[in-house]
Order: structure tokens, then C-alpha cells, then sequence
């Protein structure tokens, strides 16, 4: 049932995306920005943990998830240094994805030569 779930409410977060970009005359980094904009308030109002809770990695793999692993970070590191973990919960809670796409982005570039435009 996890896999339904999971499917069931990534599809319906890619689904809002889609429709978004039919419908409106935002680009794409528009909507990028706005979606992770409100994973992270959403996580911020205890709305989005819910979701995760019922979606899995159906709410934590599309982008809406990355706002809400750098709220979540940032609450878990204020609540353990302070002040401090404003500045440094973000990264901490994103450091494992954000190492994986310099590192697989600078792989595919080694493989594939990349030309410039």
C-alpha cells in the first residue's frame, strides 16, 4: 500500500506542476522556486509532515520535499545549538543531495563533453 500511496501523492504533486505550467505564463524556475518555497512552509506549519507521513517518498522526492528537508533540518538544529542552527541546519539536513548532484553532475559531464552554447 506504500507504493499506491506513494504514487498516488507524488503524482498528485507533479500533477499541480503540470498544471501550473498549462495554465500560467510562469517558467518553470518559477515554479521551482514556488514549490519548494511551499514544501518549506508548509513543513514550517506542520502541514507538509502529514503528508510525508501518508505519501513516503512520494512527498519527500519531488522538490516540495527539499524545502521540507531544510525546514525540518533547521528546526532540529536551532532546538540543538541555538541560534547557530539557523545558518547551519539547512545544510546540514541537504548535504547528502546536494553532494550526490555535484558529484553525479560532474560525472556526467567527464562522460558526455558538454559543449557551451
Amino acid at each position: 500500500m506504500d507504493f499506491v500511496m506513494a504514487f498516488v501523492v507524488g503524482g498528485l504533486i507533479c500533477l499541480i506542476g503540470q498544471i501550473l505550467m498549462d495554465t500560467t505564463k510562469l517558467f518553470p524556475a518559477h515554479i521551482l522556486v514556488l514549490f519548494v518555497t511551499l514544501g518549506a512552509v508548509l513543513s514550517g506549519l506542520g502541514l507538509y509532515q502529514p503528508l510525508v507521513d501518508i505519501g513516503k517518498a512520494g512527498a519527500t522526492i519531488p522538490i516540495t520535499g527539499f524545502g521540507h528537508n531544510l525546514v525540518t533540518g533547521v528546526i532540529q538544529d536551532v532546538d540543538q545549538y541555538g541560534l547557530l542552527g539557523v545558518f547551519t541546519g539547512a545544510l546540514r539536513s541537504a548535504a547528502g543531495g546536494i553532494t550526490a548532484a555535484i558529484v553525479f553532475g560532474f560525472l556526467m559531464a567527464l562522460l558526455f563533453n558538454p559543449k557551451s552554447k
